[in-house]
């Protein structure tokens, strides 16, 4: 969609369902935001996290796609928790979703202040940094959104752990090539790991991978079959399309 304001847009996702106000520069929300989203299993009167925001796509589909659930933005970058803000009240999802400017990485007593104490949530989902540091991209909004060190995994994690109950899920979405990187940083807290690779068309490796972990669980690991964004012809699957248009949920519990 055009941009209403200069260096702004407002773009419609899951079919229309949501309109995000987003830079036209930097991250932008794609595919990643909606398939975790469509992958976080909670339910109404629960509270769910999602870590490194931005402007709120995940967890604003989230809350979209399950009435009464109540979800917390946390963004390091205050223009993006702003627009994160600002989109819950254009969604009309204000009441139950906020938007707070925190580090990830911040302390305990950071996260109790801005009101989420440890073992406050059901859910968590995050999507963090995934690319090295020398791929860093020169602008701020993309570096900050898309660049890891190679502890990124183990400290958001960490973050996840404290913020979840007993028994809490999280949900996250991460290079497919770097997968073992997220088995280590889970190996300590997190059990009942279910992974999904997504596949870009038939017999293409897997660019991506989303996983769900139980918090305290010592239930094995389970690799379910790879889901496909698009056919052969390039078309996307029905699957695909019921997901990112038609906000359908994304199952990984297994079997």
């Amino acid at each position: 969609m055009p941009a209403n304001e200069v260096g702004f847009s407002e773009d419609a996702v899951l079919g229309g369902r949501l309109l995000l106000r987003q830079p036209l520069h930097g991250h932008r929300v794609g595919h990643d935001a909606i398939l975790l989203a469509a992958a976080t299993c909670t339910h109404a009167g629960e509270h769910a996290v999602d870590l490194g925001a931005g402007v709120g796509g995940a967890g604003l589909a989230l809350a979209r796609r399950i009435e009464g659930v109540a979800v917390t933005l946390v963004e390091i970058d205050p223009e993006l928790a702003a627009l994160g803000r600002a989109n819950a009240d254009r969604n009309g999802l204000a009441q139950c979703v906020r938007s707070i400017c925190l580090d990830v990485e911040a302390s305990t007593a950071e996260f109790t202040a801005a009101g989420l104490a440890a073992g406050s949530a059901a859910a968590v989902l995050m999507n963090p940094p995934f690319n090295a540091s020398q791929n860093a991209s020169p602008d701020r909004g993309r570096r900050l959104a898309h660049t890891a060190a190679p502890e990124t995994p183990n400290r958001w994690l960490r973050t996840a752990s404290r913020l979840l109950q007993p028994e809490g899920v999280i949900t996250l979405i991460w290079r497919a090539d770097g997968l073992q990187q997220v088995l280590s940083a889970l190996a300590d807290d997190f059990g009942a790991i279910s992974i999904l690779p997504i596949h870009p068309k038939p017999n293409a490796s897997a660019i991506r991978v989303v996983v769900r972990a139980v918090k305290d669980s010592r239930a094995p690991l389970s690799l379910l079959p790879g889901f496909l964004l698009a056919d052969a012809d390039g078309k996307p699957t029905p699957q695909a399309e019921a997901v990112l248009r038609d906000a359908a949920a994304l199952s990984l519990m297994g079997t």
